[in-house]
């Protein structure tokens, strides 16, 4: 609680602050301006900027002082790590606060996956707000470990750290009035409701925003982002590891529209979190490419706590949390020092918290196979012709394609010289045996095959592979790991990395997580798999039926411009 009397008489220098940091250079957020003076601190706020002593005095003369970063959109989950040890990543980079929406692991995991997060996130040296993810299941084509309603949601609604609804990605529910959407957006009244809707414009778009739809991450291009804030929303520029929108969304940012703006990593993979950072990356980005250094600033801290209404964050001004980052010059964007609620956080790039007991039970042990059988992974053919995911380097879109395809026994087959693979799917989460069986084009793999349960959004087991008894020994093999990433080949598993919560986490270190991942792209390219391909990205996104062109579900092949199941035969 802050202790408002002690505040007040330290402002005023009738008492000795906690800390002091002396002789600062201080970005103001209200004027943009940097001012030269000492940073007071008592029980974790700023008492005043200006002239003060401290029974801790730290001299900075010569560098620059911000409020700590903040994050208006991320999926903790896609770092695959536990919370704790993403607080250890993203901290020493200068993030103290994040909004996160537990999609994934609701996906997964249900009721238990919230509880889960809202629990190993109470005592961070990270602020870690939750948004409620309102599609899960992201549609009715695949099959989740859960289905959340607004019943359900309910019972977290009115915890103090959740802010509202996650990301409405049901836009169509939306605009045909759905009465499962709505009892959602009824839900967080009093509260906001976080959009997801790429490519809606006019009066969709509109109808979409009238609903109470309060902002975006989805934005592509400076159009898209000037019609959505024209109408009153804000706008989370994003820049995750698969989605690059920042540089294209910058036009959009100018003295009207910058108190609107925000910014957001969505998703941001173990290898970008180490070698590039988290939100000081994207201010790096943004100040390169000449955006008003102020403007940049505001939208990494003040614009995010004022958006969320979190009134004492994203300043570094009287009575606001002391969360404060001490950089040696505006050129790295990476801080010597991070103060979480006045108290050291990380120094020099390292974090200097600790992790604490987490009660994980109800996120491990979720891998539910069912009966394994290699014959539920034949594909058999009624046409000399087959429908065949294309890949698209770099982008998570597909084509569809209708090839003329060998045949086996009345089965199609992989075709390895035309580089077409088996893809299948396999439902993990209730035992139910359902599984879908594709065809995939352009990965480059000539032997083995690559399986994982990080399969957007339902998280089921995705697995490709050059032959069946490879594809089957990889699925054994996560089975035995209770959910992961696998290589098989040659008979023998190649390397692995297990994620024992939810199938989507561990809680190792994210340096040894990423350690055990550069091994496994190595072993998946001397496989053959193209280097214009990230392996398993690349898999955890050909199972979303909500990206065009082809994707497969356990229920089977989907063509998302009809949103229906299609047969793999023409």
């Amino acid at each position: 609680m802050k202790r408002i009397q002690e505040l007040v008489d330290t402002a005023l220098g009738n008492s000795t602050a906690d800390l002091v940091l002396k002789n600062a250079n201080v970005f103001n957020v209200f004027t943009g301006l940097f001012t030269k003076g000492d940073v007071a601190v008592v029980n974790g706020y700023v008492a005043g900027v200006g002239e003060y002593s401290g029974r801790r005095e730290i001299d900075v003369t010569g560098k620059y002082i911000t409020p700590g970063f903040i994050d208006g959109h991320v999926h903790i989950e896609s770092a695959m790590v536990s919370p704790a040890q993403f607080a250890c990543a993203i901290v020493p980079s200068g993030t103290t606060t994040v909004i996160a929406d537990p999609h994934e692991i609701a996906n997964v995991a249900g009721v238990e996956g919230l509880r889960y997060m809202l629990g190993a996130t109470e005592k961070l040296a990270l602020n870690v707000y939750i948004m409620l993810p309102s599609c899960v299941p992201a549609t009715q084509l695949e099959n989740a470990g859960a289905t959340l309603t607004a019943k359900e949601l309910g019972e977290f609604i009115h915890h103090p750290r959740v802010l509202g609804l996650g990301e409405m990605m049901n836009y169509p529910g939306v605009i045909h009035k759905s009465e499962d959407v709505f009892e959602k957006i009824h839900l967080a009244q009093g509260k906001l409701v976080d959009g997801h809707a790429p490519g809606l414009a006019g009066k969709e778009l509109t109808g979409y925003i009238a609903a109470g739809i309060c902002s975006d991450h989805e934005c592509v291009t400076a159009e898209e982002a000037t019609e959505r804030l024209a109408q009153g929303m804000h706008v989370m520029l994003r820049e995750g590891s698969a989605a690059h929108n920042l540089l294209k969304l910058l036009p959009a940012v100018n003295q009207y529209t910058v108190g609107r703006c925000l910014f957001a990593t969505d998703d941001r993979h173990p290898e970008d979190l180490i070698e590039q950072g988290h939100i000081n990356y994207m201010v790096k980005l943004a100040i390169a490419a000449g955006t008003d250094l102020a403007w940049v600033l505001q939208m990494a801290t003040i614009n995010a706590a004022n958006y969320f209404r979190l009134g004492d964050l994203g300043a570094v001004a009287p009575g606001y949390r002391a969360d404060l980052l001490v950089f040696d010059n505006l050129e790295d964007w990476r801080p010597s020092m991070v103060f979480k609620d006045g108290q050291l956080a990380a120094e020099n790039g390292k974090p200097l918290v600790m992790n604490f007991f987490v009660d994980d039970k109800g996120v491990r042990n979720t891998l539910h196979l069912g009966e394994l059988s290699e014959d539920k992974l034949r594909l058999p053919s009624r046409s000399v012709r087959a429908r065949v995911i294309g890949l698209v380097p770099h982008q998570l879109v597909t084509t569809a394609l209708e090839l003329p395809m060998p045949i086996v026994q009345g089965e199609f087959v992989s075709d390895i010289t035309r580089d077409i693979l088996k893809l299948v799917v396999w439902e993990r989460h209730k035992g139910t045996g359902k599984v879908g069986v594709g065809l995939l084009q352009g990965l480059g793999l000539k032997q083995g095959a690559i399986a994982s349960t990080i399969a957007h959004d339902s998280h089921n087991l995705v697995v490709v592979g050059a032959t069946d008894e490879d594809i089957m020994l990889a699925i054994q093999e996560i089975e035995h790991i209770q959910g992961g990433l696998v290589i098989a080949g040659q008979g023998d598993i190649l390397g692995s990395l297990p994620l024992p919560l939810a199938g989507l986490m561990t809680d190792r270190g994210i340096g040894e997580v990423q350690g055990k991942l550069a091994e496994l792209h190595k072993i998946a390219r001397n496989l053959g798999v193209k280097e214009e391909f990230d392996p398993f990205m690349t898999l955890s996104f050909l199972s979303l039926p909500v990206i065009p062109a082809l994707k497969l579900t356990d229920e089977g092949l989907v063509d998302v411009t009809t949103f229906q199941l299609v047969s793999v035969s023409v």
